[in-house]
């Protein structure tokens, strides 16, 4: 299985058309056909179905995409890994993280290294704290950035001088942005929108004094930007850590922080078995000078 079909897979999956697909590969639409053709053999199952000058994607299609995708994102990083073994040191630092205001401090770390390394640059994936890990076990990030309670057992890790503060985001009427805070009671009989990761850790549970089955969560979000939309709609008040969502003087938004305070720590997490490039260790030299 070659990687050059699998890009073409890829390309031909994202325009959903072979003709599109071939003329921006600059290859020809009948040489593209047979290549995708000769890859549903090889992989034995039918990839895709044609309609109206359109192409939709088989379940295992979907699934090839997928890993496809995986496969390009490593080459590419292998590529850029060994292009900053000789001379000055260059290349690519890859950081998966979450939505949290403390990538400030990520921030300050690159700007540090790459002031000091100018030939370096980096790769920023966002996704939630499972996609993180992922993509960590599979080598497609160098590190991953994760907020709140995450077993990091697996993982070398620093604990960064930094945390996040719990609270619910309200419109700027509603009751708890006039009490500025907001008590465990406060949540009861109020319909909740929350991120997958904060219920699935249990991050209230000790908070709470009651059991979390009492809370009306009618919405699960693994971006909390998502969950702020249906909040203005009215659809509930979102459990979120602060800094995200935008609660100044003109926002529709208020934050409203949880009373006793909840603070959710930020961590550094790295493979134990992890080969870093020249730009990768030199990342972490800076984020251990912290």
């Amino acid at each position: 299985m070659e990687l050059r079909v699998l890009k073409y897979f890829v390309e031909a999956a994202r325009d959903e058309n072979i003709t599109k697909a071939a003329a921006r590969l600059h290859v020809s639409q009948s040489s593209l056909t047979r290549q995708l053709h000769n890859l549903e053999e090889e992989i034995g199952k039918k990839l895709y179905t044609r309609s109206n000058y359109k192409i939709n994607l088989t379940p295992e299609g979907l699934l090839l995409k997928k890993h496809a995708q995986e496969m390009l994102e490593l080459e590419e990083k292998i590529l850029l890994d060994f292009k900053d073994l000789s001379g000055d040191i260059s290349g690519v630092v890859y950081i998966g993280a979450g939505e949290t205001a403390g990538m400030a401090l990520i921030g300050k770390i690159l700007k540090n290294l790459i002031n000091n390394y100018p030939k370096i640059k980096y790769r920023m994936i966002s996704a939630d704290r499972e996609g993180v890990s992922e993509k960590l076990d599979r080598g497609l990030i160098d590190f991953g950035v994760f907020v709140g309670k995450v077993n990091l057992a697996k993982y070398n890790y620093k604990i960064l001088d930094y945390a996040d503060r719990w609270g619910v985001l309200v419109l700027k009427d509603d009751i708890l942005a006039l009490k500025g805070f907001a008590e465990p009671e406060d949540l009861l009989n109020r319909d909740l929108l929350a991120s997958y990761q904060a219920i699935a850790e249990n991050e209230f549970e000790s908070w709470l004094g009651y059991e979390a089955e009492k809370l009306n969560i009618i919405g699960l979000h693994n971006l909390i930007y998502n969950g702020a939309v249906m909040a203005r709609e009215g659809l509930g008040i979102l459990l979120t850590i602060e800094g995200i969502i935008n609660t100044d003087f003109n926002s529709d938004f208020r934050f409203v922080p949880l009373k006793p305070e909840i603070n959710a720590r930020l961590a550094l997490a790295w493979k134990k078995d992890a080969a870093f490039s020249k730009a990768a260790q030199k990342f972490l030299e800076f984020a251990n000078n912290i």
